[in-house]
């Protein structure tokens, strides 16, 4: 099931308060913009209802952005180099899961599991890109070379769609704008796996961050 939340009127008088209006971007030129859909792989969505949810309107986004110009970039999460190598995050397995959690995890994010694959009802077209991080955000220095792609291809304006809201997407979606990217966060286009997490992340990057737009209002803001 979709999430079925709305953003709090505290977060909206706040954000109205802090900046006068509730949108600060009106449009995105499609060239300077990319799409990222951030760590849908089988192991985060094969199982969880909300994140299976927005996969239909994953699949309009990036087709609109492709028909305006826009690049779509898929941002997958990788553990090891391949199945059975050595943690690339050695502190994250070894101090925040149990000790077969972080086997798991480490093993069904690892090139060769069927859990590190893109979630098959996707469409992702050849002429995508396919990123692997490291860590939440592909921002942080040494976890993907993201946004050096970014730098070269001279994006300004960043989409972000995926999961988790309040964990991956959320810190890509900060990271960016910190990085003085204009970011979007699309409120129907991302989920976590309980509708809490879901509107905790959004209403935590509306205030400070960027914008939280649906995916309609999205593809209408690209020119």
């Amino acid at each position: 099931m979709p999430h079925d939340v709305k953003i709090p009127d505290y977060v909206i008088e706040r954000i109205m308060a802090k900046r006068g209006r509730l949108e600060v971007f009106d449009t995105f030129e499609a060239p300077k913009t990319v799409l990222l859909v951030i760590d849908m792989q089988n192991f985060y969505v094969a199982e969880v209802d909300t994140a299976i949810s927005i996969v239909p309107n994953i699949n309009r986004l990036a087709a609109a952005c492709r028909e305006k110009g826009a690049p779509v970039i898929w941002v997958i999460m990788r553990c090891a180099e391949n199945e059975g190598a050595p943690s690339q995050w050695r502190i994250y397995h070894e101090y925040f899961f149990t000790e077969a959690k972080g086997r798991n995890h480490l093993t069904k994010l690892s090139p060769g599991n069927e859990g590190y694959e893109i979630y098959p009802d996707l469409e992702v077209k050849d002429d995508d890109r396919i990123v692997t991080k490291r860590r939440f955000s592909p921002f942080i220095v040494g976890a993907s070379d993201l946004h050096d792609i970014l730098q070269g291809l001279g994006i300004e304006n960043l989409i972000v769609a995926g999961t988790a809201t309040n964990m991956c997407s959320e810190s890509t979606a900060r990271d960016a704008m910190m990085l003085d990217y204009k970011v979007v966060m699309v409120e129907d286009a991302n989920a976590a796996r309980y509708d809490d997490d879901h509107l905790a992340g959004l209403t935590s990057f509306y205030q400070s961050f960027g914008d939280v737009r649906t995916t309609d209002q999205t593809i209408e803001m690209l020119v």
